[in-house]
């Protein structure tokens, strides 16, 4: 049959398949598509070089929040060399320094520790044995010889090379990440002025605006964490250590390192503070322990959080725990640890993308006249 003279064809053409709603939403998808598809292989990139990637990370925090000191040093008519070792060589004595007694602390109270443990673990032993759902001592029994027959396996003894490897791969990108910050301590603001000589006008404001506002609000963040991360250690290291609590330095130093991974840190540490308080001093000390925690999480959360974070960017607790999700997929713990602060980044980075962006008819006034 054929189209009378006329009339339009049925068929439709491809610039109107293209251009109707269909076509425009069929483009709109295909974008999105090909955008995440980028943004995967870039992750899976980034996460086959983490050697590389987090040592960087790591140094711009650390960067970022001795900014002030190294603005400070500076004022005073310091050479930015000069200012930069100083800086460095602190941090590296504050860290050794606390190393140094957590490895006494450890060696001095070890023994008592063991002994305690000993005990604690055959009162659990008998607990289970003789409590309200008894437990055949043979199951025990069993269970024991399982884990010692697991530590002489070959597979225990892959794991110890593991982590071996593994301890390589943590003092590589330790020395790795010393060197970086020496460098961004020195030189960030030339570094970030490098990356912007191609921009020019109202992109390279934007990016002068962008790196300002990545080491402001990662600063603040990281200085932020750390006051409330030593408020946290030294109430609960006191709390530990008045009960007679074994290891109390160890452990306040685990609750300060914690307490840099936002909602579920705090509460690893208090559950580790308070089995080894189980283990060596018994339950009535275990629950104090719980108590002293659960205080000092509450005052923390209450009234010096709204305080020392109040400059700094605060995130939803639902992106906060999206945030740590991916960092430790991604990264483990050391992803967990990262993740949240360079959301705060992204989020804060996002905000000020526009902020005093001039239209375009009001660049074109504010441009002199030419003669």
């Amino acid at each position: 049959m054929t189209v009378p003279s006329g009339e339009p064809s049925a068929t439709p053409s491809l610039r109107s398949l293209l251009t109707d709603k269909m076509g425009a939403l069929a483009i709109r998808s295909g974008q999105i598509i090909i955008v995440l598809a980028l943004a995967v292989i870039v992750v899976f990139a980034l996460v086959q070089l983490k050697l590389v990637v987090i040592p960087v990370l790591i140094a711009l925090i650390i960067a970022a929040a001795a900014s002030p000191v190294m603005r400070l040093l500076k004022k005073r008519g310091m050479s930015a060399i000069l200012a930069t070792w100083l800086t460095l060589l602190a941090g590296i004595l504050v860290i050794g320094g606390l190393v140094t007694l957590i490895v006494f602390a450890v060696r001095g109270q070890w023994d008592t520790l063991a002994s305690s443990a000993k005990d604690g673990l055959d009162q659990l032993q008998n607990f289970v044995t003789n409590g309200p759902i008894p437990v055949d001592a043979s199951q025990i029994e069993s269970a024991k010889q399982a884990l010692i027959d697991f530590a002489t396996s070959s597979q225990a003894g892959s794991g110890a090379l593991a982590g071996a490897s593994v301890v390589g791969e943590l003092a590589t990108g330790a020395a790795l990440a010393i060197v970086i910050l020496f460098f961004f301590l020195k030189d960030g603001p030339a570094i970030w002025a490098f990356f912007l000589r191609p921009f020019r006008g109202h992109r390279k404001a934007r990016g002068e605006r962008i790196g300002a506002t990545a080491v402001r609000v990662l600063g603040g963040y990281v200085r932020g964490t750390a006051i409330i991360a030593f408020v946290d250690a030294a109430g609960i290291g006191i709390g530990l250590a008045i009960l007679g609590v074994p290891l109390a330095l160890p452990l306040a130093v685990i609750v300060f390192v914690t307490a840099f991974i936002p909602i579920v840190g705090a509460t690893a540490a208090g559950i580790l503070a308070a089995l080894v308080a189980l283990v060596a001093n018994g339950p009535l000390v275990a629950l104090i322990v719980v108590i002293i925690v659960v205080v000092v999480n509450q005052l923390e959360g209450n009234f010096l959080q709204p305080v020392v974070m109040a400059q700094s960017l605060k995130l939803h607790p639902l992106v906060i725990l999206v945030a740590l999700t991916a960092g430790t997929i991604l990264g483990g713990i050391t992803g967990a640890v990262l993740a949240v602060p360079i959301a705060a980044v992204g989020w804060a980075i996002i905000k000020t993308w526009n902020v005093d962006e001039p239209s375009a008819p009001a660049r074109e006034l504010r441009q002199p006249e030419k003669p």
